[in-house]
C-alpha cells in the first residue's frame, strides 16, 4: 500500500505540511491542494488512491467538493474536520464520503484509517470472485461498478461495498453494527444511522429488483432478499 498517491484538501496550509509529513513518512506520495475548485481539476486529470478533504474551506467547501468530485470518481474520500458533531459526519457520508476524522487527530488514527480503506478498495487477484448478478442486478467489487438492466449506475465506493456485502450473504439480516463492522472496518467510530442514510441512497439509486429487495427487518437491520 506505500507508495500509494494521495490527495491532501485544506486551506490551512500548517495542516496541509502536518499531513504531508506524516504520509511521506509512511512511504505515500502526496500532492496539495489549497481548495476544492484546484482540488476537483486535480482529480480530473490525475488519479488517486485517497483523498483527505477539510469541510471548512472558503469558496466551495468540503461538501460541495465532494459532491462534485462523485460526479466523475470513485476516489475514496476520507473527511478530516473539526466538525465534529454525529449530523456533520452523517452529512459527510450521506454526500459520499468513505470515512470521517474529527481534527486534532492522532497521527497513527488517521494513517490507520487510510490503510483501512486503501484495504478495501484495492482490488484483489481473483477478481472473478467480486462479481456477482442476480436477476436485472451486477455488482463488480473489482471494479467497482454496479449495472440494474445492463445500465451502470453511479455510486460512491461505500454505497458498492455495503451493496456488495448484503447481496454476497442473500437472505441473511444484519444488524447496523454488524454493517458498520463488516464494511466500515473495526475502526470505524461513526453512528449506527450512517447504514440507514446509505442503504436509503442505494434504493434510490436501484429502483425495483426483478427477483431480489433491500428489505429493512423492524427493529433488527437489512437484509438482500431473492425470491
Amino acid at each position: 500500500m506505500a507508495n500509494c498517491k494521495i490527495l491532501i484538501v485544506d486551506d490551512d496550509d500548517n495542516i496541509c505540511q502536518l499531513l504531508n509529513l506524516y504520509l511521506i513518512k509512511e512511504g505515500y506520495r502526496t500532492h496539495i491542494c489549497n481548495n476544492g475548485k484546484a482540488a476537483v481539476k486535480q482529480l480530473a486529470e490525475e488519479d488517486f488512491n485517497v483523498v483527505l478533504l477539510d469541510i471548512m474551506m472558503p469558496g466551495m467547501d468540503g461538501y460541495e467538493t465532494l459532491t462534485a468530485v462523485r460526479k466523475f470518481s470513485n476516489v475514496p474520500v476520507i473527511l478530516v474536520s473539526a466538525k465534529g458533531e454525529p449530523m456533520d459526519k452523517i452529512s459527510g457520508l450521506d454526500c459520499g464520503a468513505d470515512d470521517y476524522v474529527t481534527k486534532p487527530f492522532e497521527p497513527q488514527e488517521l494513517i490507520s484509517r487510510i490503510k483501512a480503506v486503501l484495504r478495501r478498495t484495492q482490488p484483489t487477484e481473483n477478481t472473478d470472485m467480486l462479481d456477482i448478478r442476480i436477476g436485472n442486478l451486477f455488482i463488480s467489487r473489482s471494479n467497482y461498478i454496479v449495472k440494474v438492466n445492463d445500465v451502470k449506475v453511479e455510486m460512491p465506493p461505500k454505497e458498492i461495498e455495503l451493496l456488495y456485502y448484503l447481496a454476497k450473504n442473500p437472505m441473511r439480516v444484519f444488524t447496523r453494527e454488524q454493517l458498520l463492522e463488516k464494511v466500515w472496518g473495526e475502526e470505524y467510530k461513526g453512528d449506527s444511522r450512517t447504514v440507514d442514510v446509505h442503504i436509503k441512497r442505494i434504493r434510490e439509486k436501484l429502483g425495483l429488483g426483478t427477483n431480489w429487495s433491500l428489505v429493512t427487518v423492524w427493529s433488527v437491520g437489512y437484509k438482500f432478499e431473492v425470491v
